[in-house]
């Protein structure tokens, strides 16, 4: 078969699309038709989430052929989902295989904007591309190629309030469009902890906000920048975290509660918060991952007495006045499965992982934010290979599995393989997302080597 046309292929399924959802009957219909967005040989990596322009037209991806190599990639674009038309949105300058680099965009909620990863502009093989060694960059569509820096960036003493010492990821919009969250790894302890054992530069999580921010001169070393965002880190981590406590030494692959916040316990609303991943020692002293939510003050400038928002040169930044962080699940076996990003429903009533159930299968699960009982929500007795994302309407949930796309209705547990089984080297990839109107699906695999971005239509 032709892999440059569409897939043509049958099957038997128990659903119908009415207004874009999905409801079960007893109906058999057809498998669905397979489309392929992109040809060009190159990679076409779209991010795990907030994938779409807007107006639902666009996607927005990075030209990485391998998701470790941001560093060696140049080149946002973006595609048209009807037309298959591309928009080159961005081009480093200089670029090598040590960096700058570019890759993970997402788009703005609200605006025609996307942000993504950039590597320090004066990378090279004795200062490559690292985790310590990126930035936030934005580009507005209606000025592609002009580089926004939006978090701010100094790493030389003394530090500035509302600027980084390191590196930004995964950068996520909130549902407004007003803050974006980032996972953050601390250039300065990173390099402290060459001579200090005992300092090490842990992964956290933290946000940005409009304010903008201006730092020293870093003497022509390109290592500092301005930026449009006040950025503070929200998640405490610390070096050899008690065993059977909540301390962490790790916060990652985070996620924004519903669009708007949710309700707490005591039934007043909580604005903004953000669930994450954290890595706690258990009683045996063995690294477990478990769900944490922190919620955010109004404000986000105050410092606590004494801790600094930027930090020192000897510890990390702080967080700011207010926030407070919360273990919200138990688990025996902690979060497992691959690699994923937290997902909330939009009333932020339910965050969503993965885990390994009573037969040893990675399925999904949902628990309240301000925890309680975990809810298993997935029963295949196969396991799910890729991250998870919810469908508009918050019923159905979309994976892969088995080498396949796959759905699950939440109000049933019922499962179904909406697209063929591929072999290994051709199956899809990463995360599944929904369109804006939930009635398409969109994801990458690879098609003779280079990965594509593809389309179901439900």
């Amino acid at each position: 078969m032709n892999s440059n046309k569409q897939r043509r292929f049958s099957g038997v399924f128990t659903f119908c699309v009415v207004l874009g959802v999905i409801a079960c009957n007893s109906r058999t219909i057809k498998m669905h038709t397979e489309k392929q967005l992109t040809f060009d040989k190159k990679g076409h990596l779209i991010n795990h989430t907030q994938i779409f322009s807007p107006d639902g037209k666009w996607i927005v991806y990075d030209t990485r052929n391998d998701d470790t190599k941001i560093g060696s990639t140049s080149t946002i674009e973006m595609v048209n989902i009807e037309t298959g038309e591309i928009k080159e949105l961005y081009k480093t300058q200089n670029q090598t295989e040590f960096g700058p680099g570019v890759g993970a965009a997402t788009f703005s909620p609200k605006e025609e904007k996307v942000i993504f990863i950039q590597g320090i502009r004066n990378a090279s093989e004795n200062n490559p591309y690292g985790f310590t060694r990126r930035t936030g960059v934005a580009i507005a569509l209606e000025n592609p190629g002009k580089a926004i820096y939006m978090d701010a960036r100094d790493i030389l003493p003394p530090f500035t309030p509302g600027a980084l010492r390191g590196g930004t990821h995964a950068h996520s919009w909130s549902g407004d469009g007003e803050m974006i969250s980032f996972t953050y790894n601390d250039y300065v302890l990173e390099q402290l902890s060459k001579h200090n054992s005992s300092v090490k530069d842990l992964r956290t999580v933290g946000v940005m906000f409009p304010e903008k921010v201006h730092v020293q001169d870093d003497n022509g070393t390109a290592e500092n920048n301005d930026g449009q965002m006040f950025s503070v880190i929200l998640t405490k981590v610390k070096e050899n975290p008690k065993p059977d406590t909540d301390e962490i030494d790790k916060a990652f692959d985070e996620c924004w509660v519903g669009k708007g916040g949710y309700i707490k316990a005591d039934g007043k609303k909580q604005r903004k918060a953000i669930a994450f991943q954290g890595n706690v020692r258990d009683k045996a002293g063995n690294t477990k991952t478990e769900v944490f939510v922190v919620d955010l003050p109004e404000n986000l400038t105050q410092a606590e007495d004494a801790k600094p928002l930027e930090g020192t040169s000897s510890t990390r930044p702080n967080v700011p006045k207010g926030v407070m962080q919360r273990r919200i699940t138990f688990l025996e076996q902690g979060v497992q499965g691959p690699r994923h990003w937290l997902r909330t429903s939009k009333d932020g009533s339910k965050v969503f992982f993965l885990s390994k159930d009573k037969k040893g299968y990675i399925n999904a699960f949902n628990v309240s934010p301000n925890g309680g009982e975990v809810n298993q929500v997935t029963f295949n007795e196969f396991d799910i290979q890729s991250g998870i994302n919810l469908s508009p309407n918050d019923r159905l949930l979309a994976y892969v599995a088995n080498n396949a796309v796959y759905i699950t209705d939440l109000n049933t547990g019922k499962s179904t393989q909406i697209s063929q089984s591929f072999l290994e080297k051709d199956k899809p990839v990463s995360a599944v997302s929904w369109s804006k109107e939930g009635s398409r699906l969109f994801y990458n695999r690879f098609v003779d080597g280079w990965m594509q971005i593809f389309s179901l239509t439900l």
